[in-house]
């Protein structure tokens, strides 16, 4: 089953897209995510989805915009394709292959839950960036809460997928990276999600013999195919990641686990570092991005620029005084 929010004449609605579009509101419901919480699990999920079939359809989706299928409680956002690893290695650092300790456990960090775009909408530039990039992914949805879960039991917590679109200003980041700490202005303007949440049965057809959904990936700028992979090259299971997730803390309704970006030109930084240089360019003003994911759907942002960046003064070399 799919799921669509949407805004139509001024009103925030959920519903069911059946096949050619047509979407059935679920009545009384304006939040997925509530939702989320509300039905505990897929099965409760379903029967929501199902009593919405009940009823007269509402709008095709052509005649609405989309928003994000939820708004997240928490994004988790996961480095688990090798190949991307080792070409923005490549891009960023000029050192080949990818480090042993990244093989030790599904790495990730959290990124802003409160900058989240839906399919068509506008992306704005990052302020003060210059070489803004597309990171091909898929988001897991969590719909149960867990800790300490099993890969196993995880099953039973992941509720659906949606396209993921982790977008980056690679200047910023790489800046901040020298920290040594995580990126944070280099990830914090925009993550899209959507165009739809599509249930974890729908599927289940797709999972390799080792439990990996087998789905083709396709990244297009301007129309122009840039990337191609399987979203079964990844290292770890979502059901995996979301133990790990959960491992000493809770993972809850609402929560999002990205993928990582894929390989073989998920993103462009992935494709400077095995070109030597930036081709294609980075993004700008005007540039479309298209990121389908084999049963989930198409998610198409276009970049528009964005604020100038709000002056803040270097650190202060301070004196070290003791009381």
């Amino acid at each position: 089953m799919r799921f669509a929010a949407y805004e139509h004449r001024h009103r925030h609605r959920v519903a069911v897209v059946e096949d050619d579009g047509t979407l059935f509101p679920l009545p009384g419901v304006s939040s997925l995510s509530a939702l989320l919480v509300e039905t505990d699990g897929l099965p409760g999920l379903l029967a929501s989805g199902r009593q919405a079939l009940d009823v007269p359809p509402g709008p095709h989706v052509s005649e609405v915009r989309l928003l994000p299928p939820l708004q997240p409680t928490s994004v988790r956002d996961f480095v688990t394709f090798e190949e991307h690893v080792e070409g923005v290695r490549r891009s960023v650092d000029g050192v080949a292959g990818v480090p042993e300790q990244w093989y030790a456990a599904p790495t990730f960090y959290f990124t802003n839950p409160h900058a989240v775009y839906g399919h068509g909408d506008d992306i704005p530039m990052p302020p003060g960036s210059a070489v803004l990039d597309f990171e091909l992914e898929v988001g897991a949805v969590i719909g149960r809460e867990g800790r300490d879960l099993t890969p196993e039991q995880a099953r039973d917590h992941v509720i659906g997928y949606t396209v993921f679109n982790d977008w980056s200003a690679r200047d910023l980041q790489g800046a901040e990276m020298k920290v040594g700490l995580g990126p944070c202005k280099g990830k914090d303007t925009a993550t899209t999600l959507g165009p739809y949440l599509v249930t974890a049965d729908e599927l289940e057809s797709y999972r390799d013999a080792d439990g990996f959904p087998r789905l083709a990936l396709t990244a297009h700028v301007n129309g122009e195919k840039v990337g191609e992979d399987l979203l079964s090259n990844m290292s770890w299971t979502f059901e995996e990641m979301t133990a790990y997730a959960s491992r000493g803390t809770r993972v809850v309704p609402g929560d999002v686990l990205g993928s990582g970006t894929c390989g073989n030109g998920g993103c462009l930084a992935e494709l400077w570092g095995l070109r030597g240089e930036h081709t294609p360019p980075p993004l700008g003003p005007g540039d479309t991005v298209s990121l389908t994911v084999e049963g989930i759907g198409t998610l198409t942002n276009t970049v528009v620029p964005g604020a100038q960046p709000v002056s803040v003064p270097a650190g202060r070399r301070r004196g070290r005084e003791r009381p």
